[in-house]
């Protein structure tokens, strides 16, 4: 067998204090405990959009966090002490250039196994004026399948979701802190993202209130018929669910998008 099929997720929908990544950090270690002591002990932590800091963008420089290094000390360490994978949401990361919006990822054995920076930056919270934008796709390994990682915005650029699919790509994670109104946006993209890849799509969204913009929550998991798997509300919560990865292959064989491509007429 390449890899283990059965794999339990955890995504935790938690509030973010913009400016206070102390209080973050807190509030994300105490939701990583409560998971792992969870009879429903999962294989994979995943958490929302830039969780240290939230959009405070007009501090950022002083509050993003030096090469991740704050990040990678809990994450590593906890994913190493509880044998389980964490795909980190999202950081503020200052970098030597400039502050980058990026997700970490480690193995059971705490190792940084992948790092992806938000390629595309969302204007309408000028993000652009604040953050770099990434420069390369975001790929890693869970159990030996492969995944990719996109970061809100990003799900609404499916040349994105495409290329890490046709990369092989079986689950694709997407952190995100998605604001109200556009939750039928929401639900409705990572849906089409799910079906026309034929892949799971992991997404873990905030919840709660940041100055005057209100977050819904409702992360999820979708499968690759575009059947949801699990979906939270608009509470602080963990939300698990189970993925089978021997679907993909079962619904890649039942209808192959892939090999009826014609890429040669696209262009």
């Amino acid at each position: 067998m390449a890899y283990t099929t059965t794999i339990r997720i955890a995504l935790l929908q938690m509030n973010i204090e913009a400016g206070f990544p102390e209080r973050n950090f807190a509030k994300l270690q105490e939701m990583m405990e409560k998971a792992m002591e969870d009879k429903r002990k999962p294989d994979v932590l995943m958490f929302p959009e830039m969780w240290n800091t939230g959009y405070a963008l007009e501090q950022i420089e002083d509050l993003a966090d030096p090469y991740g290094k704050q990040s990678t000390e809990l994450l590593s360490a906890f994913g190493k002490k509880h044998g389980v994978y964490i795909v980190g949401g999202s950081i503020a990361e200052k970098r030597e250039d400039g502050v980058y919006n990026t997700t970490l990822a480690f193995d059971r054995e705490g190792n940084r196994i992948a790092d992806y920076a938000k390629m595309h930056l969302f204007r309408l919270m000028s993000e652009e004026k604040y953050l770099k934008a990434g420069s390369h796709t975001g790929r890693l390994e869970i159990e030996k399948a492969e995944a990719g990682m996109m970061i809100c915005y990003d799900i609404r650029f499916p040349e994105l979701a495409r290329k890490l699919a046709l990369d092989g790509a079986k689950l694709l994670f997407v952190p995100a802190e998605w604001p109200n109104p556009r939750l039928h946006h929401w639900r409705t993209l990572l849906t089409a993202r799910a079906i026309e890849n034929q892949m799971y799509v992991i997404a873990c969204n905030r919840m709660g209130q940041s100055g005057e913009t209100s977050f819904f929550g409702h992360s999820m998991i979708i499968d690759p018929w575009g059947e949801i798997v699990a979906e939270a509300g608009e509470e602080e919560v963990i939300l698990f669910g189970d993925i089978d990865l021997k679907l993909v292959d079962d619904v890649r064989t039942r209808i192959p998008v892939f090999e009826d491509r014609r890429p040669q007429l696209y262009n």
